[in-house]
Parts: structure tokens; C-alpha cells; sequence
């Protein structure tokens, strides 16, 4: 780490490294569930769930690229592993290929895994008055929101 000054002291810069370092691994994760879900999805609402899957792992990746870029902002290192992710992620990863219902289900609970991830960062960030890390988090916050609304939808 060097002596940057961006007006956010080291321990926060820290705190918040710390908790984006969570959200960059729940996101990942996410990532990776969607994408292997867009593959293997079947069923009557195939090409539904296959091109909703699709748009939302697009997505995903962008989101963790801007999260680790947050992150190396703050002068902290970025994890960037399977093996740190895993140990970072609070969304487990899933056996087998699950029906198109458990795949709604599954990735439902994991874009609210984020939000609530994104949350107890938004907190971090704000009380460090880093405006930067807050609305990107925010805005993660408000499209899982939506994500989950949408999977949610499908449901009914």
C-alpha cells in the first residue's frame, strides 16, 4: 500500500477494501452461477431463462470489473482467485445442474445474498464519507433489487 491522500484515511481505506473484497466475491460467484445456469438451463421456459440468464451474467461481469477497479483505487490489491473468492463469497456454490425452478430460486437468494453484502458496505463507505465507493454500491444495490424483482416474477 502507498501514501496516497484522497481524503479517506488508511483504516477506512482499509474497511472498505474489506468489504468490496466481499462484494467483489459474492458478484463473482453470482457471475459464475449464471452463466453455468444460462448454459444448462431446460425446461418449458428454456429460451426465457436462457436469454434472461445470459443479460444478467452480461452484466455481472462488468459489475465486478468496476468493483475491482474500485478497489485498486482505494490502493489495496484486488482478490482476483478462485480460491480467495470462495473464501470471501457467502453464496455457496451449487452441485449438479438444478431444475429451471431451483435455478430461479437459487440465483433469487444470491442476488439478495449481494444486496445485503452491498449494504453493510454502503454503511462502511458512508461514515468514511467515501462518496465514490457509495454510489457504486448504491447503484449494485438498486440492479440486484431489480434482478431479484424480475427472477421473483418468473414465478407466478
Amino acid at each position: 500500500m502507498t501514501d496516497i491522500n484522497i481524503g479517506i484515511n488508511k483504516e477506512d481505506r482499509l474497511a472498505i477494501a474489506e468489504g468490496l473484497k466481499r462484494l467483489l466475491a459474492d458478484s463473482y460467484t453470482l457471475y459464475l452461477q449464471t452463466h453455468n445456469f444460462h448454459w444448462n438451463v431446460t425446461g418449458l421456459q428454456f429460451r426465457e431463462l436462457h436469454l434472461m440468464f445470459e443479460e444478467h451474467y452480461t452484466e455481472l461481469a462488468l459489475a465486478v470489473d468496476d468493483i475491482a477497479e474500485r478497489i485498486r483505487t482505494l490502493d489495496i490489491a484486488a482478490p482476483g482467485t478462485y480460491k480467495q473468492f470462495s473464501q470471501l463469497s457467502s453464496i455457496e456454490e451449487v452441485e449438479g445442474v438444478p431444475s429451471s425452478a431451483e435455478m430461479v430460486e437459487l440465483l433469487t437468494k444470491g442476488h439478495e445474498q449481494v444486496i445485503r453484502t452491498a449494504r453493510g458496505v454502503l454503511k462502511i463507505a458512508q461514515q468514511a464519507d467515501d462518496e465514490s465507493t457509495a454510489s457504486l454500491v448504491s447503484d449494485r444495490m438498486g440492479i440486484h433489487e431489480k434482478t431479484a424483482w424480475m427472477l421473483r416474477a418468473t414465478k407466478k
